[in-house]
């Protein structure tokens, strides 16, 4: 059977290692490509203004003590679906930013990936 996320390239914007890695296997687990991940927001939105073909991100929310919404900004522009990551929830985000798909840590496999195949409006098998 095929995986509906399979192929997909996924940037990580994650300042944890540890929590980089572990989003970096399950995207490989779904099939995806994953992209960088970037350890900070300078290095993500380099990835974003110069990464020609991103299917979808996954954000966590405070990257090395700053916030990730330039990088959500950028990819808006781009249209490109971002999951947001954070150990607050959708509560945790600003008014203009919440009713993005956001996973609250720790998350799951089965969290990463319904949250990205909402986001990419990816029908669920």
């Amino acid at each position: 059977m095929t995986q509906p996320l399979t192929g997909r390239r996924v940037l990580i914007v994650e300042d944890e290692s540890l929590v980089a890695m572990l989003l970096e296997t399950i995207l490989e687990d779904m099939g995806c490509t994953p992209v960088g991940p970037a350890a900070n927001i300078d290095e993500g939105a380099a990835i974003v203004r110069d990464e020609a073909d991103l299917d979808a991100a996954l954000l966590d929310v405070n990257v090395a003590g700053r916030q990730v919404f330039p990088v959500a900004e950028a990819l808006k522009a781009r249209g490109v679906p971002f999951v947001f990551s954070t150990g607050y929830g959708e509560g945790g985000l600003p008014d203009e930013w919440r009713g993005n798909p956001t996973i609250q840590k720790p998350f799951t496999e089965t969290a990463v990936r319904d949250a990205l195949m909402k986001a990419m409006g990816v029908a669920q098998a």
